[in-house]
């Protein structure tokens, strides 16, 4: 059996139903790269989640929801003292907007037990982590984290990045760029949306996008760009695969992640660069017609 196994932050997701109402949920950019990708693989893929967590009952809870969901929860790793982080959505024409409560997440302390690292670095056949996996941890951690990644690979680990850029979550735009460039380093396959590299990096157009995660060290390249059409990259001519209209836009929430999951899905098992996305962008098409992150 081979292994999946996404990392990063899993979080207690509020999400509004109505004026004055939210359900309580669990979710994060990665869980739900996870949830996606453990839905589209075939039963001889295992998807597994690691991250940090706490010994407190909503950590609990968190474990069991993950377990109830087909994802292998023993690289969690229990943190005295901590807990989850906590976000709440708001929505405005389908567009959304995010509040947090993280400062006691044991997820910030990922790169902090080398130990465990190594060993959930060892036990999958491909990682999938993301900017904000990144942009949770303190300077050296992120240094730290790279570093296990980039070690890993060269073992024969695939690694995949979905660029995820959270302007909020970084110390600055400097170190925001120099953490996106040197994990396209340690990657494989780097997932990027055209906006926010537009805004971080000055790129002119998705193709500038490719080509500067490439000379980075990415050996695929996949470039989201709302609705106009994607441009993806594996050594050989560039792909571009339109995206089909969505009649109705509800909510972007995991348009991003889910496309991660869907087309990791894909690639590990077989498809080539123009069906993954093709099939990703439909899966992502599917999720933003309808309210929250994770749509059965």
């Amino acid at each position: 059996m081979k292994t999946l196994i996404c990392i990063g932050e899993c979080m207690v997701e509020l999400a509004e139903t109505g004026p004055g109402r939210y359900a309580r949920g669990f979710a994060g950019d990665t869980f739900n790269a996870a949830w996606y990708a453990r839905r589209a693989l075939p039963d001889d893929w295992q998807v597994g989640y690691a991250s940090c967590i706490g010994e407190d009952a909503i950590s609990e809870e968190m474990t069991a929801f993950i377990e109830g969901e087909g994802i292998s929860t023993r690289m969690l790793r229990r943190v005295p003292g901590r807990t989850v982080g906590l976000y709440m959505i708001s929505l405005a024409e389908g567009e959304r907007s995010f509040a947090y409560w993280r400062g006691q997440s044991a997820a910030r302390l990922l790169a902090d037990d080398a130990d465990w690292l190594e060993g959930v670095l060892s036990q999958a056949d491909h990682v999938h982590v993301s900017g904000i996996t990144l942009a949770i941890l303190a300077p050296d951690a992120r240094a730290r984290f790279l570093d296990a990644l980039g070690a890993a690979r060269r073992q024969g680990l695939g690694v995949s990045f979905d660029t995820n850029v959270r302007p909020r979550l970084w110390e600055s735009e400097a170190a925001t760029r120099a953490a996106m460039t040197a994990a396209a380093g340690v990657s494989d396959i780097v997932l990027p949306s055209f906006d926010e590299e537009e805004a971080l990096f000055g790129d002119a157009d998705p193709a500038a996008t490719i080509a500067r995660y490439a000379g980075a060290g990415a050996r695929t390249v996949v470039v989201k760009n709302g609705p106009s059409p994607m441009l993806g990259w594996d050594g050989g001519d560039p792909v571009e695969i339109p995206v089909a209209p969505v009649e109705a836009v509800v909510d972007t929430t995991a348009a991003g992640d889910s496309f991660a999951g869907a087309f990791l899905a894909a690639r590990l098992t077989g498809a080539d660069l123009g069906q993954a996305m093709a099939q990703a962008a439909t899966v992502a098409g599917r999720v933003i017609g309808a309210p929250g992150a994770l749509v059965r």
